[in-house]
Parts: structure tokens; sequence; C-alpha cells
């Protein structure tokens, strides 16, 4: 189960292989603040707190945006972390501004 917590919205998913976790947001209609999809904007940065093991390596954009310290801290990109694994999985939508 995936739980992923927007601006007001939290809500609880399936997990579903290969998709990111911004799709799956929006396809819950968490409100997730995004601009880009890409790994540019940044504002789909999220915070995962459970099952970061589940999801694939952090891509060059994140690298690029978050750096090793955030990274480290688990923060990552929700459009770029792509579920790889089944398993439980809790992120919530931190942007910047």
């Amino acid at each position: 189960m995936i739980t992923l917590t927007g601006r007001t919205i939290t809500k609880s998913v399936e997990a579903q292989l290969g998709q990111s976790l911004l799709t799956l947001a929006q396809n819950a209609s968490v409100d997730w603040q995004f601009n880009c999809s890409r790994g540019t904007c940044a504002r789909c940065r999220c915070l995962v707190t459970e099952g970061a093991e589940l999801l694939d390596e952090a891509s060059d954009a994140e690298w690029d945006r978050l750096g090793p310290d955030e990274l480290k801290a688990g923060y990552r990109l929700a459009c770029q972390a792509v579920v790889i694994s089944v398993g439980n999985i809790t992120a919530a939508n931190k942007t910047y501004f």
C-alpha cells in the first residue's frame, strides 16, 4: 500500500510497478504540486518516510535538483521516484514554495 499526502489530501493506493509517485498521486486525485513532470522544477519534491527501498535509484535529475544531503534525508522528486517493488511506501509532498 502506498500512502500519499498532498497539500490537504491524504490517500492510500495500491502499488503499481513502473509508476511514479506523482502519477499515482494524480490518478488518486491527491493535490500534489508539480509543474513539469521531468524533474526540472522540483515542485513535486517529497519526503519518503517509509519504503524508500521499494523505489528505483535516484535519477540524474534528482541528483542535480536535490543533491546528496536531501537524498540522504529521504527527499525525492515524485515524478522521478518509480515503484519497483510492492510494499508499504509513505510519501508527503514537501515543495520548496
